[in-house]
């Protein structure tokens, strides 16, 4: 239990520290007016912090930086509101009327610039959607393309050629079937394959969906999960990763997606913000990062998640806050594309 001024104090070095990059020491800190006591009785609540394991003692300096448990405690006083933040930067998220993948690059671009820390957005999983529209096209007599839009606004083409002319007549047929067949049906391929399946049809009939039905059911299998990822040069360009093993771990992670997807999808339990804060994560690539992350999604089901990685020494409050406000920003927009 921390007196009410060693929490002053170590909430001053956990902020200082994040501005600066460097320890702090007994004489800064006394020279805040807020402090109220002088150096040699800061330097005794430091000490007492450092053992506490809150601060460390790096080198032979003077000044104190605050361990992992020591910024888990600051992060903890956010949390329960024992802290007012300092105002920050918003967002200022637009993603009314783009298209899912654009909304997923836009909010990683843009998270990763008000942070300045390496962004990560997943995307909903490509079976969470449904049909929307189908056009059965012609493109010659014997060459059809058949388009599938998606409730997400995805878009898929695939070319059909046949040996022989396609009387047009089935084609508008199949169009018209289809349409009101699978619209609002998921991309689930045993789901589609029972919709597509109905005995009244003619033998021609269902060898012609037959032949069109790989465009619906291989949507699914062949979907894979999407990360957009914004701000790795910045991190690493502003020297805040310095450690060239941690560089090279942070992206061999980056490139083994199901290791990070398997990391975001931690944010996707909680209520509120994660944050794992260096030791706390179970990834040796993350060992000595900081990951703040949140779900988003519908108001009974989270489909995604928006998640920052950066040094431990970070703005927590402006950071919690931005990744709270895009989580929030994409559920508004994903509950209106997957309204009908």
């Amino acid at each position: 239990m921390l007196s009410p001024r060693q929490e002053l104090i170590l909430r001053k070095v956990v902020e200082t520290y994040a501005e600066t990059g460097l320890p702090v020491g007994s004489k800064t800190l006394a020279a805040d007016a807020t402090m109220g006591a002088g150096p040699s009785t800061i330097r005794n609540e430091l000490s007492s912090l450092e053992e506490q394991g809150l601060l460390a003692h790096p080198h032979t300096s003077a000044g104190r930086v605050p361990t992992d448990s020591g910024h888990r405690w600051y992060v903890d006083q956010l949390r329960t509101g024992d802290m007012t933040p300092a105002a920050t930067r918003p967002l200022g998220l637009q993603l009314i009327r783009r298209e899912v993948d654009e909304a997923m690059r836009v909010t990683s671009e843009t998270l990763s610039q008000v942070t300045n820390l390496l962004a990560i957005v997943s995307a909903p999983p490509v079976d969470t959607a449904t049909i929307r529209h189908v056009e059965v096209l012609p493109l010659q007599p014997q060459v059809l393309m058949v388009v599938v839009i998606t409730s997400t606004g995805g878009v898929t083409k695939r070319v059909f050629t046949f040996e022989r002319p396609v009387d047009p007549g089935l084609a508008q047929w199949a169009a018209e079937f289809l349409g009101e067949r699978l619209a609002g049906v998921g991309l689930g391929a045993r789901m589609l394959h029972l919709r597509l399946a109905d005995p009244s049809l003619s033998a021609t009939e269902r060898a012609f969906l037959d032949r069109l039905s790989p465009v619906f059911t291989e949507l699914a299998d062949t979907a894979e999960d999407t990360l957009y990822v914004d701000g790795a040069a910045r991190l690493i360009g502003e020297h805040r990763v310095q450690d060239l093993a941690q560089i090279n771990e942070l992206m061999h992670m980056l490139e083994r997606r199901a290791t990070l997807l398997g990391l975001l999808r931690a944010a996707l339990q909680e209520p509120d913000v994660l944050v794992r804060i260096g030791s706390e994560n179970e990834s040796p690539a993350l060992r000595s990062l900081a990951v703040v992350g949140a779900g988003y999604g519908l108001p009974a089901r989270k489909l995604g998640t928006v998640s920052v990685i950066g040094p431990v020494r970070m703005d927590y409050a402006s950071t919690i806050r931005s990744v709270r406000e895009a989580a929030h920003e994409l559920s508004r927009f994903i509950e209106d594309v997957y309204t009908p």
